[in-house]
């Protein structure tokens, strides 16, 4: 029943067998993107491939096609959260308080958590760690230790110690390798929303092939 936490596809796939509830941070931007979007009332359908057949998947469900810059994921057969700075969501059966003393809660069935930050890719396809998804889930990790009644394996008491001792998250967003890409795409704002703190209390969760909030 312990917490750990890992790095994108391929860690996710290996961890999640022993996990009850998946935490995936993408802070720039697909996380914030469907945290925002859900606290709207929106139900948001990830599709991996960005082709002629994501038309085709949002007709099937009656959905609209999303216009977006270059964000996607696939489908996990796990209770799925996304997770960003606005709202850390929680695993299972955790209730946290959040800084300005309001709780966030998710219910799911028994088990241990798993937080995975997304990362980047580099030119040839490989992963490429990216510090703002580091801080993401040392967010979500940092509530969890601070709670209490859980473990956390040394990936995941790390990744929480950097979100501790991390002075100005928001600055480090900014200036960040990804910050600075947005930027020179002109997508200053987009920076802006996902460097927000306890902006939201939305937990959106992947349920029946979409995010949708919790209850």
């Amino acid at each position: 029943m312990g917490v750990s936490f890992g790095w994108g596809p391929a860690e996710a796939r290996a961890l999640a067998p022993g996990a009850a509830c998946v935490v995936v941070v993408d802070v720039l931007s697909f996380t914030t993107a469907v945290g925002v979007a859900v606290e709207r009332g929106t139900a948001v359908y990830p599709y991996r491939w960005r082709d002629g057949t994501a038309a085709a998947y949002a007709r099937e469900r009656d959905a609209v096609l999303a216009v977006g810059r270059r964000e996607a994921t696939g489908e996990h057969p796990w209770s799925l959260s996304p997770a960003a700075l606005r709202a850390a969501p929680v695993p299972p059966r955790l209730v946290l308080p959040s800084p300005n003393g309001s709780t966030i809660a998710a219910e799911a069935a028994g088990g241990g958590a798993t937080v995975v930050a997304a990362g980047e890719r580099w030119p040839d396809g490989s992963l490429r760690p990216a510090l703002e998804d580091l801080l993401g889930a040392g967010a979500v990790l940092a509530a969890l230790r601070a709670a209490g009644g859980r473990s956390l394996t040394p990936e995941a008491t790390a990744a929480a110690t950097l979100w501790d001792a991390t002075d100005d998250p928001a600055a480090a967003l900014h200036g960040c390798d990804s910050g600075r890409e947005l930027y020179a795409y002109g997508c200053r704002r987009d920076v802006e929303v996902a460097a927000e703190t306890d902006a939201s209390a939305v937990v959106p969760v992947l349920v029946d092939g979409a995010f949708q909030e919790a209850p």
